[in-house]
């Protein structure tokens, strides 16, 4: 429940509207109970054929209540979604502040299916818990309570009658259903959210189905879940429509006890007979406010499942500290680590083991190592997208802890593994760099890349599924360089590229950061003798640090990577 303790304090934000609702619907609610009674009574008064002038005012109380209910039902409807629909836009904008910052690293632990059935599924669900969960109770009891007051004044024990009904309907019998209802609802949503990760994978492995002859078996694994998914909705409605029966069945039960009881009172001459269908109309009528009772126990376990899902993938957010340090402007940043260990959620192999190292203003280093030796993590530490179990990392002499990660973003120039192309032009790839670039400065810089072939205005398309893998290292590579960022975070960013193509590349690159910070990820050994150190990482440990010469000359580890390297490729 802490979860949906989140939600209603975002609720609370529109107090007013929720007050004017609850106002208005309790409104309607009473000016409904008036109608049937007042209609009840006077059938009563009209049998016994007195003058038309005794039954004008009871005519007139009549329209009076008919009209205060459309116009509170209608203001009630009209702020109350009102409402419901600020609540929405307030819940979405406060879990995307919280989830923007894990943005970086959020596919690391969730499948991108089950992600948007979450942020577009569950977001909505909750949309329902203010207008099924919070709302129908609050005006049930006020509404029940006015009205026995009332009738306490007539008949004290059909007040109880009535009392006793309140129970039943607006607690016990929901009561009842709220345990079984949970462990449906939970069903529902788990197969909610398998359906929408199969269906996203179909979606992006579709090419690689087909062409493995697969695709039949996914389709028909696809249909399995949409037939669980289905079935599992079709027992929560049956679930649903049982609960409203009982529900229907308990009121009808208590209309005709009070029928019973108001006879049995009306023959003892304790009640005027007059009364009795008055008595009887406002039984029928106060427990319409009862109906939606029958249904909250399973938006109630729906609304707290969703909150329970759609922050458990926020949950680990970063505390911020109060005190945030700016790095220093237009000069380069050093960086530090200082026995930093780090093991990813969920797995028992340790990517970093006590790592030290530093990072000098305005040096060159490469780290190079087999894949899986942890060289591709130490960037995300850098940049804040993972925080480290133990040691500390400092930037420019200032623990990172203490550094906005945007202001670190802001200064650093990055190209990773996987380099992210939005559906435009390369006019517009290239200007998320800087957006006061000329487009002769683009036009330079997509030479010095080799990609002069390329027109500003030539269509990218989503994910830049139309450039080849080195196409887009080297726009990626074009962009970073457009920054101007003084710390240079490279991964592997030449892998797909030729070694003639690659050389003028890297000839550009370290013209332009001759005077900042560069850390270069790489498989290949070739060039770099030009880097000042070379850090060399094993199973998530540094092994080996030194400059070219200084490691081959001690024969190690580095030396007989460099030389298993010349077998492969002489």
């Amino acid at each position: 429940m802490k979860d949906l303790a989140t939600v209603l304090k975002l609720m609370m934000k529109e107090k007013k509207d929720i007050l004017y609702s609850i106002l208005l619907g309790f409104t309607a609610g009473i000016a409904a109970v008036g109608l049937f009674a007042s209609s009840g009574y006077l059938i009563s008064k009209a049998a016994l054929e007195p003058p038309i002038y005794a039954l004008t005012v009871m005519i007139a109380l009549l329209k009076l209540f008919g009209f205060a209910r459309a116009l509170s039902r209608y203001g009630e409807r009209y702020f109350s979604h009102r409402a419901t629909f600020t609540i929405l836009s307030n819940l979405r904008v406060s879990f995307f502040e919280k989830l923007e910052p894990l943005a970086p690293r959020i596919f690391q632990q969730y499948r991108s299916g089950d992600l948007l059935a979450r942020i577009v599924g569950d977001v909505e669900s909750l949309q329902n818990f203010f207008l099924r969960v919070v709302y129908p109770p609050i005006v049930l009891v006020l509404v029940f309570l006015s009205t026995i007051f009332f009738l306490s004044f007539y008949a004290v024990y059909i007040a109880l009658v009535i009392f006793v009904g309140l129970l039943l309907t607006g607690f016990v019998v929901p009561a009842l259903f709220a345990w079984s209802q949970r462990k449906l609802q939970s069903r529902v949503r788990d197969e909610r959210g398998e359906l929408s990760t199969e269906v996203t994978e179909l979606l992006y492995g579709f090419r690689d189905l087909k062409i493995y002859q697969k695709l039949a078996d996914k389709e028909e694994y696809l249909t399995q879940a949409a037939d669980a998914y289905l079935k599992e909705q079709e027992r929560e409605g049956s679930q649903a429509m049982f609960n409203q029966s009982v529900n229907t069945f308990v009121t009808l039960v208590i209309s005709w006890l009070v029928l019973g009881l108001g006879a049995y009172l009306v023959a003892d001459g304790e009640l005027n007979g007059l009364f009795l269908a008055m008595l009887v109309m406002i039984s029928l009528t106060v427990f319409e406010n009862a109906t939606p009772m029958a249904v909250l126990p399973s938006h109630l376990e729906d609304s707290r499942r969703a909150a329970t899902r759609l922050y458990s993938v926020v949950k680990d957010e970063p505390v911020q500290q109060e005190t945030v340090v700016e790095l220093p402007d237009d000069c380069s940043l050093s960086v530090e680590f200082e026995r930093v260990s780090f093991t990813f959620p969920g797995e028992s192999r340790v990517a970093l083991d006590h790592v030290s190292l530093n990072l000098s203003l305005g040096t060159k280093t490469a780290i190079v190592g087999p894949s899986g030796s942890g060289k591709s993590t130490l960037l995300q530490l850098i940049l804040k997208i993972r925080s480290a179990d133990k040691g500390s990392i400092q930037v420019s002499g200032t623990p990172i802890t203490v550094v906005s990660q945007e202001d670190l973003w802001k200064k650093t120039n990055v190209v990773l593994q996987e380099n992210h192309f939005f559906y435009g032009t390369i006019r517009d790839n290239l200007l998320l760099a800087r957006e006061d670039l000329l487009d002769s400065e683009l036009q330079e810089m997509l030479a010095k890349v080799r990609l002069d072939y390329l027109s500003l205005d030539n269509t990218v398309q989503e994910k830049g599924e139309n450039l080849s893998g080195g196409e887009k290292q080297r726009l990626a590579i074009a962009r970073a360089m457009l920054k101007g960022g003084r710390l240079w975070l490279l991964d592997e960013p030449t892998s797909s590229v030729d070694a003639l193509t690659e050389q003028v590349i890297f000839q550009h690159l370290l013209e332009q950061a001759k005077n900042d910070t560069l850390v270069l990820v790489s498989h290949r050994l070739t060039g770099l003798e030009k880097m000042d150190q070379i850090i060399v990482m094993e199973q998530g440990k540094v092994v080996e640090v030194g400059t070219f010469e200084m490691l081959m000359a001690q024969k190690g580890y580095f030396y007989e990577m460099k030389q298993i390297e010349k077998s492969v490729f002489m």
